[in-house]
């Protein structure tokens, strides 16, 4: 597929499954039909050319596929009519997008196909599985390996969950009054676990920038929702350092390692203006303030470390868990100094959900070694290390152990720009399930 017609596609795909969906009823048709359509492009521009209105002609393609699989099946009447109806049968290249659908009908059937795919009927798995395969048009394969199943399995569960929507009667519309308000958070955890799918060190890049996709489109859909402008925001501000947390061999690089030339300048602008949009203090702006506060910052010792702190302690404030309570751990070690940090991270753990955890570990290792206890820190970042739930983490953290024990004390300033802890952004929760993810979402995003 040409970088051209994946442009297209990308857009033009969940218009027409959505549309589709809205009018047939049916699903599988929807996406069978916009699959057909891009086939057909695939295999009909290079020769043709490509037409002056690519996404009337997708979805005409489309439109015409659906008419011809419900006449063939002689189904209901009304269905063969309302599929009939989503444009004339004109020349493909003369057909408007705007003729086929008002463009207010479309920009609402994406987002009730976004609120349909992320039902809390649905279990968080599925939700986003289906919020991947029917929006983001991502294939069943690809899904399956980024969950760790076959494909076939993928493809069961993705069957059930349209089952349900259609048994269970899921309404395919937006919320409205309180009822939008109950719903929007779960959609949001989605798009937030679709991001981090992406944005882990061992994960697929191209779900975290779906998850800023899909982030913008619902920010557009829904101008005035504080929390999804804050989400969008901290997307970005997390986003914008992806290029520089890995070296050429496949290396994780802490924050001071990192060259920050290779930040994503326009990402932190943009990042930056949509938080301004945010609440200052709800659960995701937060997190936002904290990546801003990373993005902005020059260096490691010039990083607002008072405020990341503050910014953790709200958060503790409106939904405390032990990943809230770990990363609030170090940053009061980092801007109240290590003994503060450690008799943080020792009540974060008292509930036990942090035993064994690698990265909890390593925040001790690291905290211990600003204290001055080296031979302790090594030995702790080797226990993490032999926690560790990858190979890049592990070998991070090995190496935080060799050079622990090789350096020498330092001035305190030099000491914070060495021992930085190991970009907790993608690494915390990495293994746990979907389901318990939703129940105790990662909170660390900002760190």
């Amino acid at each position: 597929m040409s970088t051209s017609l994946e442009a297209v596609a990308a857009d033009a795909y969940p218009r027409m499954v959505a549309t589709l969906i809205r009018v047939t009823g049916d699903w599988t048709l929807a996406e069978d039909c916009a699959q057909e359509a891009l086939a057909a492009a695939v295999q009909r521009w290079p020769q043709e050319g490509e037409p002056g209105n690519p996404g009337g002609w997708l979805m005409t393609v489309a439109r015409n596929r659906a008419i011809d699989t419900l006449r063939r099946a002689s189904v209901e009447r009304r269905k063969l009519a309302e599929a009939a109806a989503l444009a004339p049968a004109e020349a493909y290249e003369a057909v408007q997008i705007d003729e086929v659908i008002g463009e207010e009908e479309v920009v609402d059937d994406r987002l009730r196909l976004v609120f349909t795919c992320c039902h809390p009927a649905l279990a968080l798995e599925s939700r986003v599985a289906l919020t991947l395969r029917t929006i983001c048009g991502v294939p069943a394969a690809d899904i399956a390996r980024a969950f760790l199943v076959t494909e076939s399995t993928m493809t069961r569960r993705l069957t059930r969950a349209k089952s349900k929507i259609a048994d269970a009667g899921i309404p395919y519309r937006v919320p409205s009054g309180p009822a939008l308000a109950e719903r929007l958070p779960g959609v949001l955890a989605v798009l937030y676990l679709l991001f981090t799918q992406g944005y882990n060190a061992d994960g697929r890049p191209a779900f975290a920038e779906e998850a800023i996709r899909l982030a913008r489109l619902l920010r557009r859909l829904m101008p005035g929702q504080g929390e999804v402008s804050a989400l969008l925001a901290l997307f970005l501000l997390q986003h914008s350092r992806r290029a520089a947390r890995q070296d050429d061999e496949g290396n994780l690089l802490p924050l001071d390692r990192q060259d920050r030339s290779r930040w994503d300048a326009a990402a932190i602008a943009e990042g930056l203006d949509v938080l301004a949009e945010a609440e200052r203090d709800s659960p995701y702006a937060l997190q936002a303030r904290i990546a801003a506060c990373h993005a902005t910052a020059p260096s490691v010792p010039g990083t607002d470390w008072a405020e990341i702190a503050r910014c953790y302690d709200a958060l503790a404030g409106i939904r405390s868990t032990p990943v809230v309570e770990l990363n609030r751990a170090v940053a009061h070690g980092y801007a109240h100094g290590p003994r503060a940090g450690l008799a943080l991270l020792a009540r974060a753990r008292e509930g036990g959900e942090l035993d064994g955890h690698p990265l909890a570990i390593a925040a001790e290792a690291d905290l211990t070694a600003r204290e001055g206890d080296r031979d302790r820190a090594a030995a702790l970042f080797r226990q993490a290390a032999a926690a560790a739930h990858t190979e890049p983490e592990r070998r991070a953290l090995l190496d935080r152990a060799a050079e622990t024990e090789r350096s020498a004390p330092q001035d305190r300033a030099a000491d914070i720009e060495r021992s930085v802890p190991q970009d907790r952004a993608a690494d915390i929760e990495r293994q746990a399930p979907p389901g318990r993810a939703a129940e105790t979402p990662r909170q660390e995003l900002g760190s």
